[in-house]
């Protein structure tokens, strides 16, 4: 499953994986990374990509040949599905997340039950964005299911701040609504047929839209420059 979020000008894909368990057939994991490699390939270079899932193995908890991927702070011992993992992640430029802290076994473990604690829930993100991630953890005491612990990783994203006005557009004096003006737009409004409720919905927005525009500009008059205390 995949989603986009824009932040100010900054787009994230975040992709939530669940991959088979070690029991199932070996086609039916190799679909599973083809499908993964699939998505991860659609998203373009200039947009950030978090991936998050169960991906039901075990990275070990030494780098191992992978120091590019594995950040030397995992948990257990390396199984094929961790191998997996390590591979796709390295072919991609990633960076497993929950692997770069030193952290306790209790900070680490991602899944325990009556006869295992392990570590098979991981978050990665790009390497050349790895700067961003400022800490990944489980939180022992938030459990998602009777054997699963929530992962968390603190991202920052720095956003530029904009200028909310260009210096000499016209803008609707919004300030000077009073009651008495109010009533005089929704006069006028209505006269112009603004509320109409038929039709093409974008038509109708649009319709209304332009209606409050040029009703507003004539009744509570324009203005120019940038007013700090403008809303």
């Amino acid at each position: 499953m995949t989603i986009k979020l824009v932040v100010g000008e900054c787009a994230l894909n975040i992709v939530s994986a669940y991959a088979p368990h070690a029991g199932l057939d070996e086609e039916v994991k190799r679909r599973f990374w083809e499908g993964l490699d699939e998505i991860v390939r659609q998203v373009p270079p200039t947009e950030r990509l978090f991936i998050g899932g169960d991906f039901n193995g075990h990275i070990g908890s030494s780098a191992g040949g992978y120091s590019e991927v594995h950040g030397g702070f995992g948990f257990g011992e390396r199984n094929g599905g961790g191998t997996s993992l390590l591979d796709f992640a390295e072919a991609f430029g990633l960076v497993i997340a929950n692997s770069s802290f030193p952290k306790k076994e209790e900070h680490l473990v991602t899944f325990q039950n009556a006869v295992a604690t392990t570590q098979i829930n991981y978050l990665l993100l790009m390497r050349c964005d790895r700067g961003l991630c400022k800490d990944c953890k489980v939180i022992p005491g938030e459990i998602l299911t009777t054997q699963y612990r929530l992962l968390v990783m603190d991202v920052g994203i720095m956003l530029k701040k904009r200028k909310r006005f260009d210096r000499g557009r016209l803008r609707i004096k919004w300030g000077a609504l009073t009651k008495d003006k109010a009533q005089e737009l929704e006069g006028r409004l209505s006269a112009m047929g603004a509320w109409r409720n038929s039709g093409d919905a974008s038509i109708m927005c649009s319709t209304t839209t332009d209606c409050i525009r040029e009703v507003a500009r004539e009744v509570l008059r324009i203005s120019t420059g940038v007013s700090s205390r403008h809303k």
